[in-house]
């Protein structure tokens, strides 16, 4: 059960750390001033709701987060709009989101309506941290752990519930450019009836490995493969798929074993206003390398809150690689790519309310 009754205190710190260079923020390099942070017992509920300064936590050695890893987050950004208003893109999403992961995880559910509220007043008392460069906004992660100091695994009696903020910059720092992509066939990220729906900490702590081969062989991310059969398409590391084959939009249906993206959504619902045919059906890596080499694979794409839109150049699979639209970026990539960060902005109609306004 949640409790709604959540009051926000603020505390305000006087010790402000200088702003960095908007030029060159990279990603996940500066933390800003202020956090939100409440807790979770069995008894009050959440309480402890505050917007304080940046600070360290206190956590026992037994915390219950690092030895069972009951750990979830998100990932959404904040912006300045055309009018010089402050806006998110589907704040309401992620936090119901991180509620279903919650549930999968055995950790308490937050109250959206007054976490969405705490953290309009905590992007709004960081407004000098928002980045007003093209493609840079203020990344925002809200992240829930099991503070509960005890062996033996169950679930937590205690949480912690805190969202912090960074500046960030156009991820494509060099320009939109394709990547290259490994199909990983060796290591698998999610298995049915596991967890691999959930945005907890675990998965990709379990996908660095296979990371970190594939960028050792110069690609840049890893296209995972179902668990069981090593032969139909889940997702990229940090980002859902897309493929353009045929004239039709084509990515792999929700399922249990796949994070169900807010880009994502966002790029199916665009589609339809637009009259593109889409489907979410499985694909195998054999139909998409015969669709590539007959010519109907047009274009593949990655979605993903950091970058928004993730264009693929070409796929490397058991020693060969195969190229995607000649190596460049497609006109349906580049058309989401434009109109997401131009709606992201309110630069344009928001048929959706997908948008909502801080400040």
């Amino acid at each position: 059960m949640i409790k709604n009754e959540l009051d926000v205190s603020l505390h305000k710190t006087d010790t402000l750390k200088q702003k960095p260079a908007q030029d060159n923020l990279g990603f996940g390099r500066y933390l800003t001033d202020h956090m939100f942070v409440m807790k979770w017992n069995r008894e009050k509920g959440w309480h402890d709701a505050d917007i304080k300064a940046y600070s360290d936590f206190h956590l026992d050695p037994a915390a219950m987060v690092f030895h069972y890893g009951q750990a979830i987050f998100e990932g959404l950004k904040a912006y300045w709009g055309k009018d010089g208003s402050i806006l998110m893109f589907r704040p309401r999403d992620n936090l119901k989101r991180l509620n279903n992961s919650a549930l999968r995880m055995c950790m308490p559910r937050i109250p959206e309506d007054k976490v969405l509220q705490a953290l309009k007043g905590l992007i709004y008392l960081e407004r000098e941290w928002i980045p007003r460069g093209d493609g840079a906004a203020l990344y925002i992660r809200p992240t829930m752990i099991a503070t509960e100091a005890a062996l033996g695994l169950r679930p937590s009696e205690e949480y912690l519930f805190f969202i912090i903020t960074s500046p960030v910059g156009a991820y494509y720092s060099e320009g939109f450019n394709p990547t290259r992509i490994y199909v990983e066939d060796t290591y698998v990220r999610a298995v049915p009836g596991g967890v691999g729906e959930a945005k907890t900490a675990g998965n990709y702590a379990a996908s660095v490995k296979a990371l970190t081969e594939a960028q050792s062989k110069g690609f840049t991310q890893v296209l995972w493969l179902d668990a069981l059969e090593h032969k139909y398409i889940e997702e990229v590391g940090t980002s859902n798929i897309f493929f353009v084959i045929n004239d039709e939009l084509i990515t792999p249906p929700l399922g249990g074993t796949i994070l169900p993206g807010i880009t994502r959504d966002s790029v199916l619902k665009l589609a339809a206003d637009w009259d593109i045919t889409t489907r979410e059906e499985r694909i195998s890596i054999d139909e998409v390398i015969a669709a590539a080499k007959d010519g109907s694979l047009t274009e593949a794409f990655g979605s993903g809150t950091a970058a928004v839109i993730s264009p693929v150049g070409e796929f490397s699979y058991k020693n060969e690689n195969i190229s995607v639209g000649g190596g460049k970026t497609g006109p349906l990539a580049q058309r989401l790519f434009d109109g997401i960060q131009t709606l992201q902005r309110g630069g344009c109609p928001d048929p959706h309310d997908w948008l909502v306004r801080v400040a």
